[in-house]
């Protein structure tokens, strides 16, 4: 098991806010492509923010979006859409999305539309 489906997805949330904010985006835009990618409403993902829910947990109780396999690329010299892992995957499908969002991808790209 790796060690980020046990961290707490709280943990790793302010390094996303602090990522996309450097390069000029929204908390509020991070928190749509969370939203998007999970299935989770904004009162949904403040609740798993102060609970302190795992990845392995968040991931578990999220409604992935069908147009998630459209996530494609490179996240640290893996390609997501070749992850054997379910749970890695999705992990690193939102690592994809956020690192779209701070590149300045247009939302409606960054959200498959």
């Amino acid at each position: 098991m790796h060690r980020i489906f046990t961290t707490s997805v709280a943990s790793v949330y302010p390094h996303y806010v602090a990522k996309v904010e450097r390069k000029g985006r929204s908390r509020a835009e991070l928190d749509q492509v969370v939203e998007w990618l999970t299935g989770y409403d904004e009162a949904d993902l403040a609740e798993h923010l102060a609970a302190g829910t795992t990845f392995e947990d968040f991931f578990a109780q999220a409604s992935l979006n069908p147009r998630a396999s459209l996530i494609t690329g490179s996240v640290c010299g893996v390609r997501v859409q070749d992850i054997e892992d379910p749970l890695m995957q999705q992990i690193r499908y939102l690592d994809k999305l956020v690192d779209e969002l701070a590149k300045g991808r247009p939302m409606a790209k960054v959200l498959r539309e």
